[in-house]
């Protein structure tokens, strides 16, 4: 919902500066974040460093996390793909809106695999950050200072989110944009998706695992959880002393 709110203000937004018109687009992206954790809802690329967090301290097992990333990334499809063609059907994919969802299909498809992949990779750092901030926070003012930053930075700067592009895709191609769906799958989501993956479970997951989690704990701990998160093995339960009577 938030894409389409970006869509439509910087769309129409009078300014000849691309600066001016990505930082309004920018500013007002984030709501997307703070509507789905304050919801409770199920974003993939924030659930590829949480799962891949609790897989590792032994909270979750391979199938559960298994089960996390494919439901969340199906629903998040048909999430975006249904709002883009209510936008399209209702008449608001038109004039100056229809023109950036078109300018930016056209641009995310246009880079190399490698750019991609990259650029993915820098972004769900990013979200995830924002995630964790988020989670941190006690009150809904401090949440959406956590959100708001990071998310701004990703879009500003053009970086790739899965989730996003599964909206602003489908709502260039519905604007007009000489894109195939070919094009978008493999051009955008595919290497996309890798990317978001390896940020969340991987710089994220493991980052912040071995920073204040088992894998910090001694080269041993650091082989063990390395081994749950490959095999969906559970973290072996905790001792509890047991007082003498």
């Amino acid at each position: 919902m938030a894409g389409l709110l970006s869509l439509c203000i910087a769309g129409n937004f009078n300014s000849p500066s691309t600066g001016v018109t990505s930082l309004v687009f920018a500013s007002l992206f984030p709501v997307n974040l703070l509507l789905v954790l304050q919801s409770g809802g199920q974003l993939f690329t924030g659930n590829t460093a949480t799962m891949a967090m609790g897989l590792i301290e032994g909270k979750c097992n391979l199938k559960h996390l298994a089960k996390s990333w494919i439901v969340a990334y199906i629903g998040n499809i048909i999430g975006c793909g249904m709002l883009a063609i209510v936008a399209s059907y209702t008449g608001l994919l038109t004039g100056a809106t229809a023109e950036l969802a078109v300018k930016m299909a056209m641009k995310k498809c246009h880079y190399t695999f490698g750019q991609t992949l990259v650029k993915a990779i820098m972004c769900n750092w990013l979200v995830c950050m924002a995630v964790w901030l988020a989670t941190s926070a006690q009150d809904l003012a401090g949440k959406m200072v956590g959100i708001w930053f990071p998310i701004s930075m990703f879009v500003a700067i053009g970086f790739e989110h899965s989730v996003a592009n599964f909206f602003m895709l489908p709502a260039g191609l519905l604007a007009g944009a000489p894109l195939s769906v070919a094009d978008v799958i493999f051009k955008n989501l595919i290497p996309v998706t890798i990317g978001n993956t390896i940020a969340g479970a991987l710089i994220i997951g493991c980052g912040f695992s071995f920073a204040f989690g088992s894998l910090g704990q001694g080269e041993r701990g650091s082989f063990r959880g390395l081994v749950r998160l490959l095999t969906g093995q559970a973290a072996p339960a905790a001792k509890v002393p047991v007082a003498a009577h």
